[in-house]
């Protein structure tokens, strides 16, 4: 079997051990019962900020190690996926939503939130979804109006999905502040914990990822600080749009980690379980399937290498984001279909890494942008 294609270089396996340690004696001993709570404790946010796991692009001004080198990211996301250790909410905060404050924040604000998302003392979320609104950003209903004086926005509305919505300490709403400009009146606010009118709804039970917590939100007259605007006023849909390739690339490298892990799972099992005195990986309609997931597996991993790749060197677009995440979370969902019937019955049993995988990966198609809209993309892009 051909070698595993790398971009990485020894500081990246160094990290890697780092990672797998953490992980090990941190996480895997407790993410079963975190599974039952539908949480993971703040202790473990401040444990892997102290060990240097959380935003590591933030500069060192602001407290993070100023890495600006997405394979690290890459690297926590297979360490996780081969542990099966789904629950920490750390990618939404390190991939997705600390970026936000990095790239648009005020000196201000990146001095008043930034060391403690490094520290994990501050744990963030975006509210993006609505109960009637999800991938279509301009049919949100969440609405701000200044106040009389201008000092602070109004904010009302509710959202749903959020991710790391219980544990939350900064909230990036995305509401609208001029509902007549349609997406130039689109506008990002950070809601803190404890502002008055802000409330939390349900831990929401979902079929997988159990363990990271999923809230619905709500915001009734609360009243936020123009100084909490991230960005200027009208200008949060240009400002999603221009940092959602990260996000999509994220939740590539995350699907292609899970197919990795779905086949060594596979092989594993394949190897060890016997069926009419051999391996049932002799059986040829078995090894045709493994050898299809293990040259699928190979394709991804060129795929999200290059990603990475042009991530890294600022030349990855909207069109190649959404290529890769659709691609390569479809394929995360044919494959742990595989795995599961290789894996006949134990496959369904919860207590087997595979039943896990494959309940954890059906998420993966819809958040982030669902298959059907990154499609739209690609073909908008292609002139059709």
């Amino acid at each position: 079997m051909p070698a595993k294609p790398s971009i990485y270089e020894a500081e990246h396996e160094d990290f890697r051990t780092t990672c797998r340690t953490f992980i090990e004696r941190e996480i895997v001993p407790f993410h079963d019962q975190w599974e039952k709570d539908g949480i993971v404790p703040r202790e473990l946010w401040t444990k892997a900020g102290a060990a240097g796991l959380l935003c590591f692009d933030v500069d060192e001004e602001y407290g993070g190690p100023g890495i600006k080198d997405f394979r690290f990211n890459a690297v926590f996301h297979e360490e996780l996926a081969r542990a099966g250790c789904s629950g920490p909410g750390f990618f939404v905060h390190t991939d997705i939503i600390v970026p936000y404050i990095s790239h648009l924040g005020t000196e201000e604000q990146k001095q008043r939130w930034l060391p403690g998302t490094v520290s994990g003392e501050t744990i963030t979320a975006v509210a993006m979804t609505e109960p009637a609104a999800g991938s279509d950003l301009q049919g949100i209903q969440t609405r701000a109006v200044l106040s009389e004086d201008g000092s602070h926005y109004i904010l009302n509305g509710s959202k749903t999905f959020i991710s790391n919505g219980i544990n939350a300490d900064l909230v990036i709403v995305v509401c609208k502040t001029d509902p007549e400009a349609g997406a130039n009146g689109i506008s990002l606010l950070v809601v803190e914990r404890g502002m008055e009118g802000f409330e939390r709804g349900r831990n929401l039970d979902k079929v997988g990822l159990k363990a990271q917590d999923t809230a619905e939100l709500s915001f009734t007259d609360v009243r936020v600080p123009v100084e909490n605007r991230l960005g200027d006023e009208g200008s949060g849909f240009i400002s999603l749009m221009t940092l959602l390739p990260q996000e999509r690339i994220s939740v590539a490298s995350i699907a292609v980690a899970a197919i990795e892990a779905v086949l060594d799972l596979s092989l594993e099992y394949a190897r060890t379980r016997k069926a009419f005195g051999k391996p049932i990986g002799r059986f040829q309609t078995m090894s045709f399937d493994l050898a299809e997931m293990a040259t699928d597996a190979y394709i991804a991993r060129l795929f999200i290498n290059d990603a990475i790749t042009q991530l890294n060197a600022g030349t990855a677009d909207t069109v190649l984001a959404s290529m890769a995440k659709w691609w390569t979370t479809e394929l995360q969902k044919r494959t742990v279909d595989k795995g599961v019937q290789i894996h006949g019955g134990y496959g369904y049993m919860m207590e087997y890494p595979i039943a896990k995988a494959f309940v954890d990966s059906r998420i993966q198609t819809i958040y982030g942008g669902t298959t059907e809209i990154q499609k739209l993309i690609i073909s908008r892009f292609l002139g059709l």
